[in-house]
């Protein structure tokens, strides 16, 4: 298998981070699929490649993975592996914060016409995306290659009926804007949703999936919880973003897909959802999203 393209610093904020893996959950009493992952990305103790995250994340009953490849040496790993592993396929996009870079080098129309090409590469390929606007590690100096960038892959999307897969950091109410401008894609995911419930309402009235990550675990996310409450159970998915966002109580140390069942145990919990029945409707919503032939 191809090594990794990128590793994560093992140090947050200069403080040394725990890169132990954590044990293995419970195993979940239905399959669920996990939506976002960076397989592409080393972290912990040994880069866990595809076929043994597969392996521990189907010993406790997440059987499939969307990975996501957000630059251009990412997506076309994320294509490759999604033809590699039956259990996987792909989303490719240049992610908001690669946009910036790219259009300063004078790359982000190249690169936009590289990521069109791969979505029609495979039938692997299920999504455009992580696009989106991030204006928390962005400076205004950046915000228009980001919105360029993120117009761009919403009309590919519509263009190749893909599953559009948001990106949104700090900037609700111009992807919101955006979205109305360019059109809804008739799948559309908030991948690692980050707002509260009355941004879930306006998500939803547009017909959009949320995705929830670790952070609906985290003590100072009751924000998120409570968008969790609100959104129709036909509406909700599941995804780690691994190796980041890792659920309480192993929050810092490496995040891999073998740990949605920890996410999803927390959600049944808020939400007062049977646990099975939570688990089986996530998997009816990803198959809607991504499509099922996989």
């Amino acid at each position: 298998m191809t090594k990794p393209t990128r590793s994560r610093v093992n140090e947050e904020f200069g403080v040394k981070r725990d890169i132990s893996r954590p044990p293995l959950p419970e195993p979940l009493p239905a399959p669920v699929v996990d939506n976002h992952c960076h397989l592409d990305i080393e972290d912990g103790d040994g880069w866990l490649d595809p076929a043994q995250a597969l392996e521990l994340a189907t010993s406790v009953g997440v059987t499939r993975i969307v990975q996501i490849g957000c630059d251009l040496p990412g997506a076309a790993w994320a294509v490759k592996t999604a033809d590699e592993f039956d259990a996987i396929v792909a989303g490719v996009a240049i992610h908001p914060n690669e946009a910036p870079r790219l259009d300063l080098a004078g790359g982000l129309d190249a690169g936009l016409a590289e990521i069109e090409r791969l979505v029609t590469t495979s039938p692997r390929v299920r999504a455009v995306g992580e696009t989106g606007l991030d204006y928390f590690r962005t400076g205004a100096d950046g915000v228009a290659a980001q919105q360029s960038s993120f117009a761009a892959h919403i009309q590919m999307a519509h263009r190749h009926d893909k599953t559009l897969v948001i990106h949104d950091r700090d900037a609700h109410d111009d992807v919101i804007a955006m979205l109305d401008e360019h059109g809804v894609p008739e799948c559309t995911v908030l991948h690692c949703f980050s707002g509260d419930a009355d941004f879930a309402r306006l998500c939803l009235d547009r017909g959009a999936f949320l995705s929830f990550a670790g952070t609906v675990t985290f003590k100072n996310a009751q924000h998120l919880r409570d968008a969790l409450v609100i959104a129709p159970l036909d509406r909700i998915l599941v995804e780690t973003d691994a190796p980041f966002l890792t659920p309480m109580p192993f929050r810092g140390r490496p995040n891999a897909s073998y740990l949605i069942p920890t996410t999803v145990r927390a959600m049944a919990e808020v939400c007062g959802d049977d646990l099975e029945a939570l688990c089986t409707a996530i998997s009816a919503n990803t198959e809607a999203a991504f499509g099922g032939s996989w």
